[in-house]
């Protein structure tokens, strides 16, 4: 398995833990869809990220924090989209 599909890979199992409900169509949709696993590994690494700079500490990295923030919430409205548009863009 190489790197990227790994990260892909985590980044798809973290995006059906944090969304429950959509957990069937998104592993659906990553198996029809690569623009679908692109999506989970960039998750995956914008996660890690502020994962990490979380525990660096707040006050030091608030900006940072936030654009992490918002640039995961962005690619989960994005999944969530996908999700809900049923994969019917191909």
């Amino acid at each position: 398995m190489s790197m990227d599909s790994a990260r892909d890979r985590r980044g798809l199992i973290r995006l059906m833990l944090k969304m429950p409900a959509l957990r069937g169509e998104l592993q659906l949709l990553s198996t029809r869809r690569k623009e679908v696993l692109g999506l989970c590994g960039a998750f995956e690494e914008a996660s890690s990220t502020l994962d990490r700079l979380r525990k660096e500490g707040q006050e030091k990295n608030r900006e940072i924090i936030a654009e992490y923030e918002a640039l995961c919430a962005e690619i989960e409205q994005e999944i969530i989209f996908m999700c809900l548009d049923g994969g019917d863009q191909e």
